[in-house]
């Protein structure tokens, strides 16, 4: 029996790139559910544990973009958004409420393919056991969750990576450079979303931030007490 690595859903309302994705990734070994809308979305998911979700942002009835909003308490997988070409503040909107990476359309399947493994490859490594708790935050990178003055934050994976490296090495500053080489995005602009949306789960004043600061000209360091 062939062994499948990991099992993706693929939401697009195009049933050609549904067709395609789905015969592509599960020649690579993955096992491919598909669904054409939110709803057919919304059902796969209550029934079925996915990996990873490629969801198109352009659909009828609900956008990819609302999809995510109204389910971002309940995901804890993986996101890659597939974007119309040119459409940054889509992709920046995505990545703010917590998508983890993008592709505009049209695009090669095999890059996708690429961030897929990628993306996978660092979620298995993070220390399923890794918890800290410094000041009123504690931070579950198993549980995909940050607690801070007894309010919880879903986190994904792409924070969860960053995360672990910065806790990994308390005090050492990152530049944009390397946060972008480590999640595989080389958009500053998107890097400094995602850093801004973990601000608002860690920090009491974002705009004023005591553990998660900015170093003028270096990059972004997280402070540990």
């Amino acid at each position: 029996m062939e062994s499948f690595k990991s099992h993706i859903l693929v939401i697009d309302d195009d049933e050609g790139i549904r067709s395609l994705l789905k015969q592509f990734l599960n020649e690579n070994g993955y096992l491919v559910n598909t669904a054409s809308n939110a709803s057919e979305a919304q059902e796969k998911i209550s029934i079925i544990k996915f990996d990873l979700l490629v969801l198109d942002i352009m659909m009828p009835g609900k956008s990819g973009l609302e999809f995510i909003s109204e389910n971002k308490n309940n995901l804890s997988v993986p996101i890659i958004l597939l974007t119309a070409k040119g459409g940054a503040s889509e992709r920046i909107e995505g990545l703010e409420i917590g998508a983890d990476d993008y592709l505009p359309k049209p695009f090669e399947p095999k890059e996708l393919l690429l961030r897929i493994n990628n993306i996978l490859k660092k979620t298995k490594k993070i220390n399923p056991k890794h918890v800290i708790e410094f000041g009123s935050i504690k931070i579950d990178l198993n549980k995909l969750m940050i607690t801070n003055q007894n309010c919880n934050y879903k986190i994904n994976n792409t924070e969860k990576t960053i995360l672990e490296k910065m806790i990994n090495n308390p005090g050492k500053v990152f530049s944009r450079i390397d946060i972008g080489n480590l999640i595989e995005i080389d958009k500053e602009r998107s890097i400094d979303v995602i850093i801004t949306r973990l601000r608002k789960k860690i920090e009491t004043d974002p705009k004023n931030p005591k553990y998660l600061q900015t170093i003028r000209g270096s990059g972004y360091v997280l402070w540990v007490e």
